[in-house]
């Protein structure tokens, strides 16, 4: 019978600073962690365990040799969507600002709202590090920021959505009179294109997961390093 071993969670000073965050103390995964034990530790309660179940998006940023770039990475996954998505938004409240146009203030949605009070509320907490700062140790496997981020993110899409379909509902008449309807060929390129460049993006960040880990700058001469060498030795 195989048996499973869940990997070993670290506390903070056993894991390199730059995986540090704010008031988590413990449930750190190994940085170093191979891609079974990495699959291992989303059935595993760790620090990130929330994350992962409430986003449930496959995602791997180099953060091991490219902290800074990881970062603005995650901050443009969430930013970039947020304004390209808002693009007709913005155009029509435009509209509504200069009041020389129609721009259907009536038909707008609440939902519209709550998708903007639910984003704002994920920058906030992205970047307060709230509550976990103001009792570190108590939040570290559930209700820290992170976590909240998450859910108020996943909040946002739905309530993006819900306006989405609300605004085609109310303005199917006028959007119908504007452009044709696309067809079966448009619309079959449209996803191939969608497809061709997320496998782009899954080709690009598994490359980052066949690297040895024990290259990575920010590991050598760290309490995990000496450890894995005294191992190995």
């Amino acid at each position: 019978m195989l048996s499973l071993k869940m990997p070993q969670l670290l506390r903070v000073h056993q894991v390199p600073r730059v995986f540090w965050e704010e008031g988590i103390m413990s449930g750190y995964r190994c940085p170093t962690s191979s891609a079974l034990d990495c699959v291992l530790s989303s059935f595993q309660m760790t620090n990130e365990t929330v994350n992962i179940w409430t986003h449930f998006l496959p995602t791997w940023f180099p953060e091991l040799e490219y902290p800074g770039f990881s970062k603005a990475l995650r901050t443009a996954a969430f930013a970039y969507p947020f304004l390209f998505d808002n693009l007709p938004l913005f155009y029509r409240l435009r509209l509504c600002w200069g009041g020389a146009h129609s721009c259907g203030r009536d038909a707008l949605s609440s939902n519209h709202g709550y998708h903007l009070l639910c984003a704002l509320l994920s920058g906030f907490l992205f970047a307060a590090h709230l509550p976990e700062r103001l009792a570190p140790g108590r939040f570290d496997y559930i209700g820290h920021s992170h976590q909240l981020f998450h859910i108020c993110a996943m909040l946002g899409t739905h309530f993006q959505l819900e306006a989405v379909l609300a605004d085609m509902g109310s303005r199917r008449a006028w959007l119908a009179m504007q452009e044709p309807t696309l067809g079966l060929g448009a619309t079959v390129a449209t996803l191939s294109l969608a497809v061709i460049g997320n496998l782009f993006i899954i080709a690009a960040f598994t490359a980052f997961l066949l690297r040895i880990p024990g290259t990575c700058p920010l590991l050598q001469g760290s309490p995990l390093e000496e450890g894995l060498q005294a191992k190995q030795q």
